[in-house]
């Protein structure tokens, strides 16, 4: 008998194309292609990008170097998706080169938050006091 099974996680092609994507959008912005004062000078990086099961849709995740001004960076990439798509488009093989979205990746704030609250003196002391137990 089969069983009904739905997968959990992205697919090995949506992985794949986000991976695609994700290394076109790289190279597009190491070029300095995009005209927007916004831009000018900024150093992107894209950690992520995680495409919809359809693959017509792509999540970007960015972060500007040191952080900031990342939401006026977003914006302005946002403003110029349609070009990005343009630009990447031929990069990527696929019949329809999906849209993309960018959104600020939180993933480097959340990882200094969980380091910090590792280092603080209260979890410390329980961790002596564990360790005064054994």
């Amino acid at each position: 008998m089969k069983k009904d099974h739905k997968p959990t996680g992205p697919s090995q092609r949506m992985l794949r194309v986000g991976e695609l994507v994700r290394h076109a959008l790289s190279a597009l912005f190491a070029r300095g292609e995009i005209e927007d004062e916004a831009l000018s000078g900024a150093v992107i990086t894209v950690p992520e990008v995680r495409m919809t099961p359809d693959l017509k849709l792509a999540n970007a995740y960015v972060m500007p170097l040191g952080g900031l001004h990342a939401e006026e960076i977003v914006d302005a990439l946002n403003r110029h998706r349609k070009f990005i798509r343009g630009r990447i488009a031929p990069q990527i093989d696929l019949k329809y080169a999906p849209e993309i979205r960018f959104f600020v990746d939180e993933t480097f704030g959340e990882a200094s938050r969980i380091d910090a609250l590792l280092r603080s003196d209260r979890v410390r002391r329980d961790l002596e006091n564990d360790n005064d137990e054994d």
